[in-house]
């Protein structure tokens, strides 16, 4: 009993630690800052001034009632700019206001119609539509089913040497996405480089964030690689993360994107500070990084009496002399019998009596007008109409077409395929890492949804610097979102005052099991003391009777138990002899009242009484 209630006791304190976890979790983060003690955190309240001229009269009021009970606020994060804070080469959080820095590209895609070419898409610096954080502002896409591109240069170009590559954005897709992206390119530095005229065709030496179309959930890590034998460049795409992507693109909230690329090759990917695809630039890129050492030989061909047939028909075999190819496949049943009752003479169907000829009937148009066919209602108690024929079976001699069998091919060569030669292309370069430099950042986007916010892009190639950096910005930012974030209760009460049928679903998933739990723990019956009439009904042996046989059980473990045995008898015969003594008792007491009556009736007994 006491282990059901402690049951139900820990059963209830997890439902209000459930309850309360999203909120105390949002006042730690609140508390704490997103780094510590970075984060300024005012607690708004609530002080009911007024403003007529009634105000102290109002207060006397009040100061003799009773001080009402406050309902403590939510925590509120104050906004503050992030400051790059180490060696870096991009810092943008857009707290300016405006977009300077930044240059709008006036040019047109080659390859798209007159009316779309342009990249005339509208770029604002503004805040979230619903900012948990005010005074954070971002770079936001304002227009949709356009071409978009913006950039802006680096500190300096970036070189590829002994140093790591850190580059890390904020995304929120406000309104959702159906079909766009949200990736970012370092423009590769070039001589002709020229952001006005930034395209889609523009020289980049990486592209790295999300893309959506449809169902299709992408993680873009693209870099150009150049081929040191001929120059020219090919893009390797990194392999497909295993996490699952749908929720960043869906959730609405701000996601932090992290692209981590190393000396030593490897690379990682980040999403909110947690790694969700991995690997080395020279194993898990598409296609590899470098080439086979040899390939196909393409002036090869194969020779014209190669056998790449593994079985053939036996040539020597020969067709049965009672192979029958002519014969049916199936044949009538001469071991069916028509049915009794059978109506050869009525047809199957039959014209409709009931039908009438339409009235715009023409008959040199239309032809001789014939009433629509309906079943013969004369079958229905039959068991067939029409002429009775015996039903098809499965011919037992049926063979069908003879063919020779198959048997290994004696010739047989294998599959052919061409000799391979040493690959005229091939390099091995042992460090990809050392990529093409670059000296800008651009957003070159088609998107068919609106108000994309873009925060916070720093590139550095320290992680420490870039930790401090997402701390102060996207920290603040996930801090909150998590302070504005309801407890499990409100999340629930919300959602079942717009789908007021989920009173229903709480009530059997939460009230029905605790109240089959409480009567299940808390009334359950005693079981009452037995009578000594009902030991009897039942056999069932009395409590000190149990204890005398446990006795004797144990009498019978122990040692001698077994001439203890032979000496006495049992119980249940002793009482059989007792009940036998009184029996015989009984009956010699009958016997003598009987002899006593025989006396008395006789003659001497009657002389006796007289004398």
């Amino acid at each position: 009993m006491n282990h059901r209630v402690g049951l139900f006791v820990l059963l209830a304190a997890g439902l209000l630690c459930l309850s309360l976890a999203p909120v105390s979790r949002a006042e730690d983060l609140v508390e704490d800052g997103p780094d510590g003690d970075d984060a300024d955190v005012e607690d708004e309240m609530d002080l009911g001034l007024a403003g007529d001229e009634n105000e102290d009269l109002e207060q006397d009021v009040q100061d003799e009632a009773p001080p009402a009970p406050k309902t403590p606020p939510s925590p509120q994060v104050t906004y503050k700019a992030p400051e790059p804070k180490g060696e870096h080469f991009f810092a943008e959080s857009f707290d300016r206001g405006t977009l300077d820095g930044w240059i709008l590209s006036i040019a047109k895609k080659d390859d798209a119609d007159e009316e779309i070419a342009k990249y005339d898409g509208k770029w604002a610096v503004e805040e979230m539509k619903d900012s948990k954080l005010p005074g954070d502002k971002g770079l936001v896409l304002k227009s949709r089913a356009k071409h978009h591109a913006i950039s802006a240069h680096l500190l300096r170009p970036f070189t590829f040497d002994t140093m790591p590559l850190i580059i890390q954005y904020e995304v929120n897709f406000q309104s959702g996405i159906d079909c766009g992206g949200a990736y970012v390119k370092l423009l590769t530095e070039t001589p002709d480089l020229d952001l006005d005229q930034f395209v889609d065709k523009t020289p980049y030496t990486i592209m790295f964030g999300p893309d959506k179309c449809g169902e299709d959930y992408k993680l873009h890590f693209i870099f150009r690689h150049k081929n040191p034998k001929t120059g020219e460049y090919e893009e390797k795409h990194a392999k497909k993360p295993d996490a699952d992507l749908r929720t960043y693109f869906t959730d609405k909230k701000t996601h932090l994107y992290t692209l981590v690329v190393n000396p030593d090759n490897s690379f990682e990917v980040l999403v909110d500070q947690t790694v969700v695809n991995s690997g080395s630039l020279l194993t898990d890129m598409t296609p590899p990084v470098n080439p086979p050492a040899e390939i196909e030989d393409p002036d090869d061909h194969k020779p014209e009496d190669w056998d790449e047939r593994p079985k053939i028909q036996d040539p020597d075999a020969v067709k049965p002399e009672d192979w029958d190819e002519d014969a049916p496949a199936q044949i009538p049943d001469e071991a069916a019998v028509k049915p009794d009752g059978w109506l050869d003479d009525e047809p199957e169907y039959i014209g409709d009596p009931d039908a009438i000829k339409p009235e715009d009937w023409d008959e040199d148009m239309d032809g001789e007008w014939e009433a629509p066919q309906i079943p013969n209602p004369t079958c229905e108690t039959a068991p067939g109409c029409g002429t009775w024929k015996r039903p098809m079976i499965d011919n037992p001699n049926y063979k069908g077409k003879w063919k020779p069998p198959m048997i290994d091919n004696p010739n047989y060569q294998g599959i052919w395929k061409p000799r391979k030669i040493a690959n005229p292309a091939f390099f091995e370069d042992l460090q990809p890492f050392k990529m093409s430099p670059f000296s800008a950042l651009g957003l070159e986007l088609w998107s068919m949804t609106s108000d994309i916010f873009f925060d916070n892009f720093f590139i550095t190639n320290d992680r420490n610097t870039a930790d401090r950096w997402a701390s102060d910005s996207w920290g603040l930012k996930k801090a909150a979102e998590g302070a504005a974030e309801p407890g499990l209760a409100a999340q629930m009460l919300s959602a079942a005052e717009e789908r007021p049928w989920l009173w229903v679903v709480y009530v059997l998933t939460v009230a029905l099991p605790l109240v089959l739990i409480f009567v299940f723990c808390c009334t359950g019956k005693k079981k009452s003391s037995a009578s000594p009439a009902e030991y009897k009904k039942t056999d069932e042996p009395q409590p000190d009777v149990k204890e005398e046989e446990e006795e004797e059980e144990a009498e019978k473990s122990s040692p001698g138990a077994e001439n203890s045995d032979e000496e006495e008898a049992p119980p249940i015969e002793e009482e059989k002899q007792e009940e036998e003594e009184e029996k015989k008792e009984e009956k010699n007491t009958a016997d003598k009242k009987s002899e006593d009556e025989v006396l008395q009736r006789s003659p001497r007994s009657r002389k006796v009484r007289k004398e």
